[in-house]
């Protein structure tokens, strides 16, 4: 399965207040106090605190501090997710992806990779592309693919990057154009993808023929 969590570091509550028990409940997680940090996390998370409603429930997904608890933890992650906490979103649309303690449901999948993702979530984004591009859980829709892997090709996603070059490329749900999908494949490229950096160089001598052929 694609599920490797950690907990969400403190930083992207910048502008919000962290409330004690959170923040010891960090502090412990990070010094290695699994004892310390599950209750913590615990009481911070029954006070509704999305954050800490993730973190708790990741505690009890891999037994930290505790024995592993699936069913429990899938609970906590679906408070965190209707709380509105994309990264919560997006794990709970994995375990629907692939039936992980939840009822295997492409369609509710795609539901919580769309909330995920509508919050900016990179790796949501690109889930929920993958959905519209396979009609898998939602119907095909090549427009609403290549949308969904264009945001996550300018979060900084190699994979959508390479894709969205492909479908520009070929005018895969958008109008073909050779120089945008040159210069995603590059972008693709320089973050170490091989087969993006062959397509750049290839396509790079296409354009350059083309505008040597179009001058007089």
């Amino acid at each position: 399965m694609r599920i490797s969590f950690l907990p969400i570091v403190a930083v992207l509550l910048a502008g919000h207040a962290v409330a004690a028990g959170h923040d010891a409940a960090w502090q412990a997680y990070q010094k290695g106090d699994y004892v310390k940090a599950l209750p913590a996390y615990r009481a911070a998370a029954q006070k509704g605190k999305p954050l800490a409603q993730y973190n708790y429930a990741m505690m009890l997904w891999r037994g930290e501090g505790t024995s592993v608890q699936r069913d429990e933890a899938v609970l906590w992650l679906r408070k965190a997710a209707d709380g509105h906490l994309a990264q919560a979103q997006y794990a709970l649309g994995l375990l629907y992806e692939n039936g992980a303690h939840v009822p295997r449901s492409q369609p509710d999948a795609t539901h919580w990779f769309l909330l995920a993702a509508q919050q900016g979530h990179t790796d949501a984004q690109t889930s929920v592309a993958t959905q519209y591009f396979l009609g898998r859980g939602a119907p095909k829709d090549m427009v609403q693919a290549a949308r969904w892997y264009l945001k996550a090709a300018e979060g900084g996603d190699v994979g959508a990057q390479y894709i969205v070059a492909t479908m520009y490329e070929k005018g895969d749900g958008q109008p073909q154009d050779l120089a945008e999908a040159w210069r995603w494949y590059e972008a693709a490229a320089l973050q170490g993808d091989p087969a993006a950096a062959i397509r750049a160089r290839d396509l790079g001598q296409r354009l350059r023929m083309a505008g040597a052929a179009s001058r007089p």
